[in-house]
């Protein structure tokens, strides 16, 4: 507990009334990747509490569109479209395109990350499935040149998923940024244009 509320992202999201320390993951990913551009559609996948929903608000400006999906309930942000549920249900999946009005993202996002039972194995299958079921949902609503952003967790699966992304992608990199506390295994990939996307 000391840790956290001594923690300076977490200072510095309470003073600029982010709802998470980790709207500064995406902001410096942003800066140096350029995703988010006035008008941009995207879907943010794992979005409670809303801290990458409230910077791609303000990056994506009024011309913009996101769409926001977590199996747990996120208080509202104006000119934010929250869904609440599972993205690997059907119905959840024509709310969503509902959303995108029948269109494709520009990028889709993914800060998901498994609740942990403390057993290394199981939370790092279960992190590497969420990895997984993002990566297809990218695939299947982005547009080609649209950009997908997701935290993964170093360990068993990683490389496997790392490859699974150079099929889907023309560029992957990995990604660790500075609000990242040092000591986790955590890592994001991005992925820009689809492979034989049309």
């Amino acid at each position: 507990m000391h840790e956290h509320v001594s923690d300076p992202y977490v200072q510095r999201a309470l003073a600029r009334g982010y709802r998470t320390r980790a709207a500064f993951k995406l902001m410096e990913i942003d800066d140096r990747d350029k995703l988010l551009r006035p008008g941009s559609v995207v879907v943010d996948l794992g979005a409670a509490p809303g801290g990458w929903s409230q910077v791609i608000l303000e990056r994506a400006g009024p011309g913009g569109r996101v769409i926001a999906l977590d199996v747990l309930p996120m208080e509202p942000l104006p000119g934010v479209v929250f869904i609440e549920g599972d993205f690997r249900e059907e119905g959840t999946l024509a709310r969503v395109e509902q959303a995108l009005g029948g269109g494709r993202a520009d990028l889709v996002v993914s800060d998901m990350a498994p609740n942990l039972s403390g057993v290394g194995a199981s939370d790092q299958a279960r992190a590497m499935h969420l990895c997984e079921l993002a990566l297809e949902f990218a695939r299947a609503h982005l547009k080609p040149r649209g950009a997908f952003l997701v935290k993964g967790f170093q360990g068993v699966g990683y490389p496997g998923f790392v490859a699974e992304m150079r099929k889907a992608f023309d560029s992957v990199v990995s990604r660790k940024p500075k609000a990242s506390r040092g000591r986790s295994a955590e890592m994001y990939l991005l992925g820009k244009r689809l492979k034989n996307g049309t």
